[in-house]
C-alpha cells in the first residue's frame, strides 16, 4: 500500500487505542494527522470521521484508521462518504480481505474489544495487503450512489 499521511479519528471511547496506533506509526516512521477528538471527554464520533473523511477525499491523508467503542458508529459516518471504503476489523484475516478484495481506504477498529497486540497484528495486515483489482475492481465500481 501506497502511503502518504495516515489520518487518524476517534471519539472518547477510541482515544486510548488512538494514542497507541500513534506510537505504532511513529515507530514505523509514518506520518500521521489527528482530526480528533483530543481526550477522553464524552464527544460524538460523527464529527471526527466527517473531518477524516473529507481529510481523504481532499488528498491530505490516505489511508485512514478510526475508531470508536465498538467501531459501528464511526464506520457507519464514514462509509455515508461515496468515496470512502471504510473496513471495520478485529481480527487481521478482516483486515486483509478489505484491501485484498475491497481496496479499504480506511481501516476501522474497536476500541472496546481489541487490544494493543491486536491492533497491532491488524495494522501490520492492513499496510502489507495490496489491492487485488480484477473482479473486485467491477464490484467497487458499483459501490457508489448515482
Amino acid at each position: 500500500m501506497d502511503v502518504k499521511t495516515v489520518g487518524l479519528a476517534s471519539d472518547h471511547a477510541g482515544y486510548p487505542l488512538k494514542q497507541f496506533v500513534k506510537q505504532y506509526l511513529d515507530e514505523r516512521g509514518i506520518v500521521w494527522k489527528d482530526y480528533g477528538t483530543y481526550t477522553e471527554e464524552s464527544c460524538d464520533y460523527s464529527d471526527f470521521g466527517h473531518a477524516l473523511a473529507r481529510g481523504i477525499e481532499a488528498g491530505e491523508v490516505y489511508p485512514g484508521i478510526a475508531i470508536c467503542g465498538s467501531g459501528e458508529g464511526i464506520n457507519m459516518t464514514l462509509n455515508k462518504h461515496q468515496s470512502i471504503r471504510a473496513g471495520l476489523c478485529w481480527i487481521p484475516e478482516i483486515a486483509h480481505l478489505i484491501r485484498q478484495h475491497n481496496n479499504a481506504n480506511v481501516l476501522v477498529m474497536p476500541g472496546r474489544f481489541i487490544d494493543n497486540e491486536m491492533a497491532t497484528k491488524i495494522m501490520d495486515e492492513f499496510f502489507a495487503t495490496e489491492f487485488e483489482g480484477g473482479r473486485h475492481q467491477k464490484r467497487i465500481d458499483k459501490i457508489p450512489v448515482a
